[in-house]
């Protein structure tokens, strides 16, 4: 089961920029799904894929970090393998937990 809550969070960076750019001014947005511990790893292999998604925090039901995982333009094959190694070995300790994706705004 997997429920989505969405929170549009504007993030200025300045030299902490999960996208990597320093100095920049580019917008940033939430999103935050809540998967069972068997759903994880599908769904972070989809966010993955997406272009926007620049960062992924897991977290347990209360809220702790349990990983966070930034994503850079061009590196989606040599970052997915570790990172679902480390997804799946989170999914195996947890039976319910939230996934937070920070997601680069469309510019117009």
């Amino acid at each position: 089961m997997m429920k989505k809550t969405s929170s549009t969070t504007s993030r200025k960076s300045a030299g902490n920029n999960p996208a990597g750019s320093q100095g920049s001014a580019e917008k940033f947005f939430e999103e935050t799904f809540h998967v069972s511990g068997e759903d994880m790893i599908k769904k972070v292999k989809e966010l993955v894929k997406e272009a926007n998604v620049r960062k992924i925090i897991v977290k347990d039901k209360k809220g702790n970090v349990m990983a966070e995982f930034p994503l850079a333009l061009g590196a989606v094959l040599t970052v997915l393998v570790p990172v679902l190694a480390a997804v799946g070995a989170i999914a195996a300790l947890v039976a319910e937990c939230s996934i937070t994706v920070l997601r680069e705004k469309k510019k117009k």
